[in-house]
């Protein structure tokens, strides 16, 4: 306390020098002028788009988004998805634990487990486990330290990896150049006990400056046994010695402890969804992330980029991970519960990337050209199948024996694009690009079976060219049709090579995906009243892997191929800019994000057994693609108050590729629900420095889930949270 009262002095020391000195200089003549009142009348949008070229980065003809978290009047303190991309058209959201962590989100049909379909970053670097080899984020930045996030679609393959569904890349606040010292915090508090606590400090002098942020974030959480207590912090040094010339280095420490409460039958669900049947499940999720960049410009035309990073990251659980028909009840023999099962990961990445920009005349047109090559290794160490102990804490110590599973797997990767803007005219843009990536897999280790476990080293090694061609033409100074198509590649994951349990098996040929990304639309905006954003897209999903049912057990193979196509709409007005008084009446905005999703089987690659209805995938919907996303919303302001409310609705879907109407006893398959939730959010600023932000999730107290999980953080239903609420207090100094 002593120390921030002495920061909050010194600040406040420096306010008042400042104006002593100011005063100072004009007392020899002091002049008293009338006073003007000047209204400023600005719309600030929570979301954009990126430029042709930005940050060493080419985007003509790309469909993209950009959130700005600033002006997005959404519950920062969870993390909360469906509010946060809101006005990204197709934006499929799980909601696991309501702790907001692990934000799983997807586009166009594909899977949001853990965001895996996404290439997801920090800054620019990844922050997954392995890229290729398990790519499952197990953190998300708290967005209250964001400043914008960055989305772009399938055609991001091409220069940030090969991932179907894209990039999202959350971009760190930074110190800011227009004063020395600046202080943010917000304290929140909200239901079920949660505790919110973020602050950051930057400090600018003259070639240097600093950020930072520590947040801490726990709660007992909505569901019985689910509490969590979430710590992570944030430091970037940032030198710029001249104008053409800066380096930085950052460093991100997340620390995790959650309890799981397991997932639920069908019945369990509907008659309380905020059971818990598991109160022995545990997880943690330590990450560290290591960041160095340093850039040079050449001249107006050219830049360069080199990034180095690394991340050493674990995931430990602890828990009873059976059937959830299954009671954890005291066994009469041990007079005690049963010895739970421990899974502990190790991971460990570095990487390199060097990127270059630069602008070049072709018959007078100016053309912008994009490269890089990047070097990148994985290790992941995997231990599972423990015998942990038989009480209630987090002790993810064996007690006896060893591991029923010990595997290693290895990364390593070799990456080059090319990507250039060719201006045809004034108006029109032809942007080809082509990336080289190679893959080399390797297993070694051991699964504890009946007979034996040891499992052979293995190599595999991959070469895939990939290309794809963006257009665009500006139909008129803030209006524009684009289209796109680019392949996307993904190699068969480390967890696909491991059975989720001892009588599951897996086909010992996996295939790698391949397919590719189609969009075409319009976008741009009518002055200030109506912004728009509407795409048709294609994607073609080949060798796509899931289980089926095989001799009463799972078997995981390619199933076949898959395509998803359908319509993305974005759409927002701001009425009152139609109004010559319109700084009275404040700024409302009404928008609505719509799309429509045909997601379905082509092919098996089982020809076998096609002639068999009740086996065949296909004209099957693909598992966990609802057929419609919609989002409707408005938020208004005026002078210090704003206000937001935000309707979404998502149809129905089916946990399997059967397509399987009922559940089973353990509610791994099943139908799950449409759904539809309202939220509100409330603001209030004053005293200049000061904000007053609250409101409420799940108004109706909708009884939902959006997911049926076939293992851990389950097995069976993962319930959406009820209604909540929060009220947080801000400080922006």
């Amino acid at each position: 306390m002593l120390c921030i009262r002495t920061f909050f002095l010194i600040i406040s020391f420096s306010f008042l020098s400042s104006s002593i000195r100011a005063q100072s200089k004009d007392s020899v003549r002091v002049l008293t002028l009338p006073s003007i009142e000047i209204s400023v009348y600005e719309i600030k949008n929570s979301m954009t788009r990126m430029n042709e070229v930005e940050d060493m980065k080419v985007l003509a003809g790309k469909k993209n988004e950009v959130i700005w978290l600033k002006n997005t009047n959404a519950d920062l303190s969870i993390n909360n998805a469906r509010q946060i991309f809101s006005k990204v058209p197709g934006l499929n959201v799980w909601e696991n634990d309501g702790s907001g962590i692990q934000t799983s989100i997807s586009t166009r049909g594909l899977s949001p487990n853990r965001s895996w379909e996404f290439n997801v970053r920090q800054n620019g670097v990844d922050i997954s486990s392995d890229v290729f080899g398990y790519p499952e984020a197990y953190f998300t930045p708290p967005t209250e330290a964001v400043e914008k996030i960055e989305i772009i679609r399938g055609a991001a393959a091409l220069q940030f990896g090969p991932q179907f569904g894209g990039l999202i890349n959350y971009v760190i606040k930074k110190a800011p150049l227009d004063k020395p010292v600046s202080f943010e915090t917000q304290q929140t508090i909200g239901a079920y006990g949660l505790v919110n606590h973020y602050s950051s400090l930057g400090i600018t002098k003259e070639k240097i400056s600093f950020f930072g942020y520590f947040h801490n974030r726990t709660a007992k959480g909505w569901r019985e046994n689910s509490q969590y207590d979430i710590g992570t912090g944030y430091a970037s040094l940032r030198l710029t010695p001249s104008k053409k010339l800066y380096s930085e280095i950052q460093y991100t420490r997340m620390n995790y402890q959650s309890q799981q409460p397991g997932g639920l039958t069908d019945s369990l669900f509907y008659a309380n969804p905020r059971q818990s049947l598991r109160k022995r499940n545990w997880m943690s999720t330590p990450w560290n992330v290591f960041q160095w960049e340093s850039g040079y410009s050449f001249n107006e035309n050219s830049r360069i980029k080199l990034t180095v990073f690394a991340l050493e990251a674990e995931r430990n659980s602890v828990g009873v991970l059976g059937s959830i028909a299954t009671p954890d009840t005291i066994n009469s023999n041990l007079n005690s519960y049963n010895p739970r099962q421990i899974d502990r990961d190790a991971y460990s990445t570095l990487g390199a990337e060097l990127r270059l920009i630069t602008n070049w005349k072709i018959f007078n047109r100016s053309n912008t050209l994009a490269s890089g090559i990047r070097i990148y290794r994985s290790n992941t160490y995997r231990r599972a199948l423990g015998k942990g102990s038989v009480g209630n804490d987090f002790d993810i110590n064996l007690t006896e024996g060893t591991w029923g599973r010990s595997l290693f797997f290895q990364t390593r990767n070799q990456a080059a694009f090319l990507e250039n803007i060719f201006r045809i005219s004034s108006r029109l843009t032809i942007t080809p690009g082509i990336r080289l990536e190679q893959i080399t897999s390797t297993s070694e280790g051991y699964i504890k079976l009946e007979e034996s476990g040891w499992i052979e080293p293995t190599q595999q090694k991959r070469t895939q060219f990939l290309s794809g061609l963006g257009i665009e033409y500006k139909t008129g100074k803030k209006s524009s049709v684009y289209m796109n198509f680019s392949q996307n590649f993904r190699p068969v994951t480390f967890s696909e090579l491991t059975p989720s349990a001892t009588t599951d098996s897996i086909d010992q040929k996996l295939k790698n995906a391949t397919g590719y990304n189609a969009d075409a639309g319009f976008r741009g905006s009518i002055g200030e009243v109506f912004r728009y954003d509407a795409n048709v897209f294609y994607l073609h999903y080949d060798n796509r892997i899931g289980n089926i049912l095989l001799n009463g057990n799972q078997f995981r193979t390619n199933i076949g191929a898959s395509y998803s196509k359908g319509v993305e709409i974005f759409v927002e007005a701001n009425p009152f800019s139609l109004f010559k008084k319109r700084d009275k009446l404040g700024v409302l905005t009404l928008y609505a994000t719509l799309s429509y999703i045909e997601a379905r089987y082509s092919k098996w690659d089982d020809e076998s057994k096609l002639n068999d209805p009740l086996k065949t995938y296909v004209n099957r919907r693909v598992e966990n693609a609802p057929q419609y996303i919609h989002r409707l919303g408005l938020s208004y302001s005026v002078k210090q108050f704003s206000f937001s409310y935000q309707l979404s609705s998502v149809g129905d879907a089916f946990a399997d590729a059967l397509n399987t109407e009922k559940s089973n006893t353990s509610a791994t398959n099943g139908k799950i629900p449409a759904y539809t939730v309202s939220d509100i959010t409330l603001g209030f600023r004053f005293l200049k420095h000061y904000s007053l932000r609250g409101g409420i999730n799940n108004l109706t107290d909708k009884q939902y889930f959006t997911r049926r999980a076939g293992g851990y953080p389950g097995p069976g239903i993962l319930p959406g949270m009820g209604r909540t609420w929060f009220i947080s207090l801000g400080v922006n100094l």
